[in-house]
């Protein structure tokens, strides 16, 4: 059982996951709202961060990471495993998912930055301040959403090569705004609502819709 914590600290390291004061092996965490504000994490596990909740950091390895509507957290971090981030909710730092998805509900505010390498990347209505990276990932700025600092795509190259040959498909829809640098290293389809607001482009051809979705 001793490489469980062994695996989860190198997985932090390698990801730039947050280290936390303690970890729980092969089971799932749940906070409840009213509880004293602490990191929660596991491995080979899901953290779930009830409505209204407060957290400082929550991580996992194996595991999926969901934060209820209003719910609160400082940083969160996973690899092999989602992140879902409810409506209203809050994180002050970054959030980083490798091997997963990343939703975040309506009015979801994410001050530092998003980023994941193989998985969807879905916002509705939702606030991301430090700007979105990934790899392989599609991505959907949904309809209302905000995204400062950019968009980065990174080369696919070394242990990140799956879904390389693919084209990962890029929608900015109606009425979103994306401040600064859409900056693509790597081939992507971008398809932009003609009532979004986007920055300079680079690496990609915009191609223009109308209507809800391309």
């Amino acid at each position: 059982m001793r490489r469980f914590p062994i695996l989860f600290l190198a997985g932090a390291l390698a990801f730039g996951l947050p280290l936390l004061a303690a970890a729980k092996v092969n089971g799932s965490v749940l906070v409840e709202a009213g509880q004293p504000a602490a990191d929660a994490s596991t491995v080979n596990g899901a953290v779930r961060v009830a409505a209204g909740a407060v957290v400082l950091k929550a991580s996992t390895v194996n595991g999926s990471i969901t934060l209820g509507d209003r719910a609160q957290a400082q940083g969160v971090g996973t690899v092999n495993g989602s992140i879902t981030l409810g409506s209203g909710s809050r994180v002050a730092g970054d959030v980083h998912a490798v091997n997963g998805r990343i939703q975040l509900g309506s009015d979801a505010d994410v001050a530092g930055k998003l980023h994941n390498v193989n998985g969807t990347i879905l916002l509705d209505h939702a606030h991301v301040a430090g700007g979105i990276s990934t790899v392989n990932s599609d991505l959907t700025v949904g309809a209302g959403s905000h995204v400062e600092g950019g968009i980065l795509f990174e080369r696919p190259g070394g242990s990140f090569n799956w879904g390389a040959n693919t084209p990962p498909l890029v929608v900015i829809g109606p009425h979103a705004v994306v401040q600064g640098t859409l900056e693509f290293r790597r081939e992507v389809v971008l398809k932009v609502s003609d009532s979004a607001q986007i920055g300079p482009v680079k690496g990609a051809t915009v191609v223009k819709f109308s209507g809800a979705t391309p």
